[in-house]
């Protein structure tokens, strides 16, 4: 699964690779975005690129209003959907077939955990980039519900493949996000044309060449952790030997 990516460049950059013109700096330059943040996805609306603000972790109006009502679905955390399960599912089939619920969901990294091999012992995250740190998107569905008291709830949820396929993402996990990382496959995704089925054979694993992980701060697994670059390398040994001296 993924739990955690980032999104580091500013909204220049997003505004040039993606087509699209965002208001403002929100979703940018993020280090350490975590479900239930809001997170730069972008839409299709009338043949246009729309780029909107959406909760990371999906509420279709029946988790919503569960969630209201603090019933036992209010636990559900829908922040990825698996591409194996995806177009049969109750709550991700109808999004998958509707282009307008399709969304690319803004990154340039993600992060995954390898277990240590002493048990108890906390996992090392690596950060996983592709075609040298660029920009690219999650494949995503995306939905609209209204709260009880009358406000419209954009929420969102990536879809994730077995890494089977890249060498790379299998060494730290079983599984990594759908990466469309070039713009045909972005614009497909979109496309208005395409079934759900259609859209589904676009996700295919990421290869090996254009992926490339490094170990990364601990301190990521918090999402209270302050942001910034440091959190996407691991500290030197000089930085942990400084830190244990104060």
């Amino acid at each position: 699964m993924c739990g955690r990516y980032t999104n580091t460049a500013g909204p220049e950059e997003i505004n040039g690779r993606f087509g699209v013109r965002l208001p403002d700096a929100r979703g940018t330059r993020r280090y350490n975005i975590a479900p239930t943040q809001e997170v730069l996805a972008i839409v299709a609306r009338a043949g246009e690129r729309v780029p909107q603000l959406m909760r990371w972790g999906l509420l279709p109006p029946w988790l919503l209003q569960a969630r209201e009502r603090g019933g036992r679905a209010s636990r559900y955390s829908l922040i990825n959907a698996r591409v194996e399960s995806a177009l049969t599912s109750r709550t991700y089939g109808p999004l998958l077939a509707d282009p307008a619920l399709r969304a690319l969901q803004i990154a340039d990294g993600w992060y995954e955990w390898l277990h240590a091999e002493r048990r108890g012992a906390p996992g090392q995250p690596f950060r996983f980039t592709v075609d040298d740190g660029a920009p690219f998107a999650f494949a995503a569905l995306s939905c609209t519900a209204s709260s009880a008291d009358g406000h419209e709830r954009r929420s969102i949820a990536l879809l994730t493949c077995a890494s089977d396929g890249n060498a790379v993402a299998r060494s730290v996990h079983a599984r990594m996000p759908v990466v469309l990382a070039d713009r045909a496959l972005q614009e497909a995704w979109l496309d208005p044309a395409l079934s759900g089925e259609e859209a589904l054979s676009l996700c295919a694993t990421l290869p090996s060449e254009r992926t490339h992980a490094e170990a990364a701060n601990p301190a990521v697994g918090s999402p209270r952790a302050p942001e910034g670059p440091e959190l996407l390398h691991a500290p030197s040994p000089a930085a942990d030997s400084d830190r244990r001296a104060l």
